[in-house]
């Protein structure tokens, strides 16, 4: 039976960077004019004030310490606080098909393959900038690629759901090659006026060549052993921005509408949740905790990527064994734990496993059960 196998990955991070101190100052600033514009009504109790952020805070809530983005000036102005991203012509490419090609060229290099041996583009990512025509159709334009290509949603865990979806078209012989692409602008979705959140997300761009087995004998190549996929309704993780805002009779502002949890919860839920798929989808393979030797867990949190990885290995796990890119990235969303199997996979010998997972809103998860070289 053909299999398919990742021959390489991709990985587009943008120019800018903010680091904490500088995300708080910012916020702290804003705090600051906001309190003395509504200082009568906090005065006489009718408003409570707002308070400040901290370093200390983002750390030990999240684990992040930075993020890059594609535009921080924006972001820092107290003023403005969101992303300066201008509106482009028509005829010009897309900030995400943008960030696909550089993603996508860097895959392909590593693959040693060209655009247009390509039989499938997926762009797989949480928020896509316009319904239509699709940025994965833009993009295999823009890359001279052959075959199809379509965009798909699933939150946090669009990559590895278009995973599953170009793995089993591979092992079914309709495909032979498929490239998987998830640009992530996630400061766009962010509300940098929420205390609760305005430090989780970054932005950045992956890209997965997946083959069928036979295609890649004499490459480097990791064999996508098993796939498996759950999705939980939740009201926990929410994004409510969409095109049937402004046919409300009220027009409310847009900031209500973005990026919204419920922290405790999600952690409470989506831990046990996730660390089941995992055991549970080890076990219909043969395996065990003590066969994976990488868990390249979903970039959300520091606590409950911890929590996740001890339950599967069934002790504290390493940061070689469950690595982190959080501290530099914050949460890129699809992209997360693409980024640490990008950047944490060449310690791995032959016939190592490993797991890329990711979890988020809907709630939804993803499994995938790599072994580097063949499937035996």
């Amino acid at each position: 039976m053909t299999q398919a196998v990742i021959t390489a990955t991709g990985l587009f991070t943008p120019p800018d960077s903010i680091d904490n101190a500088e995300l708080v100052a910012s916020f702290n600033s804003w705090v600051d004019a906001e309190n003395s514009r509504h200082a009568d009504a906090i005065m006489k109790g009718e408003r409570d004030p707002l308070a400040y952020s901290s370093e200390a805070f983002i750390a030990k809530a999240s684990g992040i310490e930075s993020r890059y983005v594609m535009e921080a000036n924006g972001i820092l102005d107290p003023e403005r606080m969101r992303p300066r991203i201008p509106e482009r012509a028509n005829e010009a490419l897309s900030v995400q098909a943008e960030m696909g090609v550089a993603a996508a060229r860097q895959a392909l290099d590593n693959a040693g393959i060209r655009a247009d041996q390509l039989d499938l583009i997926i762009v797989a990512c949480s928020n896509l900038q316009r319904p239509y025509p699709a940025v994965s159709v833009e993009l295999q334009a823009a890359l001279g690629a052959g075959g199809y290509a379509f965009d798909m949603n699933v939150a946090c865990s669009s990559a590895t759901f278009a995973i599953d979806m170009a793995t089993n078209a591979i092992r079914a012989g309709s495909l032979e090659r498929v490239l998987v692409v998830s640009p992530e602008i996630c400061s766009a979705h962010l509300n940098f006026r929420d205390r609760d959140s305005h430090f989780i997300f970054g932005d950045a761009c992956t890209a997965i060549v997946l083959e069928a087995d036979h295609l890649a004998k004499d490459r480097e190549h990791f064999t996508v052993l098993g796939t498996r996929l759950v999705t939980r309704f939740s009201n926990a993780i929410r994004n409510n921005f969409g095109f049937l805002n402004r046919l409300a009779d009220d027009e409310p502002d847009a900031m209500d509408k973005l990026f919204v949890q419920e922290g405790r919860k999600v952690f409470k839920e989506v831990c046990p949740m996730v660390a089941a798929l995992i055991l549970d989808h080890l076990e219909s393979q043969s395996l065990t905790g003590d066969s994976v030797k990488k868990l390249w867990l979903h970039q959300a949190n520091r606590h409950m990527n911890d929590m996740i990885a001890q339950r599967v290995l069934g002790r504290e796990a390493s940061i070689a064994e469950a690595p982190i890119i959080l501290d530099r990235y914050a949460n890129t969303s699809s992209a997360g734990s693409i980024i640490a199997f990008h950047l944490h996979r060449d310690e791995l010998q032959e016939g190592d496993v490993g797991v890329v997972c990711s979890f988020g809103a809907g709630y939804s998860a993803g499994s995938v059960i790599l072994r580097k070289g063949n499937a035996c």
